[in-house]
């Protein structure tokens, strides 16, 4: 050792060493990560995994006019849950039509297989290496629940979800998988100045660089899910779910008219439409 490193380099006094021990066991917690058996879902809050205390108990048996969407989805997490391969998901449709139900009802059947969610914000998946860390060593198997997701062109989220579902050096770990919800299916706004960038080649229309950017980053998701707007015939199904749900077996014309005319103000049919409308008319029939 050269002698001026060895004449200045002292030994470490008690209050040093304590203070790098204590730093040793905080980066030894951070890489070993925490303990996710002990609730069913997290969120991503303040550079943080925290526990959800009250998780939000959904029934799949309760979500009508998807029964296509909950058999594929089922599939794929009954894969995932099992160790075998498995695809990220992108749901995308109407409002209120179950896209972000079916992803909290995916608890009730695979919860005791090890499945477990973590909700993430739009905009913290900038965050996503931080969060997906820590999870690569558990045992459990994870769903990255990022609901209503939309972004701009040039948000570095953008950047890191795309790295993150593929793309990136690093390999991705085998028991995190992304479900995400959203209205546009190519998860950005469609924007005018899009059509302009078509431009023709040897007789075949090619997309700008915008649009190949939206598209591009939906074709990661292994598995789309649409969800189309409900009909009357489905929303009406859905409504009586909701009130003998909520104690209410009775059924006649009028509670029909008041149904429709209740999705006729919201200019929409969907579940949520029903849900809210049984809640109104059990309130007042209580």
């Amino acid at each position: 050792m050269p002698r001026a490193l060895s004449e200045t380099r002292k030994p470490l006094s008690a209050s040093s060493r304590t203070e790098r021990s204590g730093r040793l066991t905080m980066c030894a917690a951070i890489l070993s990560g925490p303990d996710m058996s002990t609730h069913l879902a997290y969120r991503w809050h303040q550079q943080k995994l925290r526990p959800i205390e009250f998780v939000q108990t959904v029934q799949l048996d309760d979500l009508l006019g998807i029964d296509r969407q909950k058999a594929a989805l089922i599939q794929n997490t009954r894969q995932f849950v099992a160790g075998k391969p498995a695809n990220h998901v992108l749901l995308t449709g109407s409002r209120g039509t179950g896209k972000s139900s079916i992803v909290k009802a995916l608890l009730g059947p695979f919860a005791a297989q090890g499945l477990r969610l973590v909700e993430l914000a739009a905009h913290d998946l900038i965050d996503l290496p931080d969060v997906v860390a820590p999870l690569r060593a558990q045992p459990e198997r994870f769903i990255l629940y990022v609901d209503d997701f939309s972004v701009s062109a040039n948000d570095p989220a953008l950047t890191a979800l795309k790295t993150a579902l593929d793309g990136g050096i690093e390999e991705p770990p085998e028991n995190v998988l992304v479900y995400a919800t959203s209205n546009r299916r190519h998860l950005m706004p469609e924007m005018k100045k899009d059509n302009g960038e078509y431009h023709w080649l040897d007789d075949e229309l090619h997309p700008g660089e915008s649009t190949e950017e939206k598209i591009s980053l939906s074709e990661r998701f292994g598995l789309w899910l649409s969800f189309l707007p409900f009909t009357q015939d489905q929303y009406l199904d859905a409504v009586r779910l909701h009130l003998r749900k909520l104690g209410h077996e009775h059924w006649d014309e009028e509670t029909e008219k008041l149904s429709l005319r209740w999705a006729l103000n919201r200019a929409s049919r969907s579940g949520r439409v029903a849900r809210q409308f049984a809640r109104d008319w059990a309130g007042r029939h209580a």
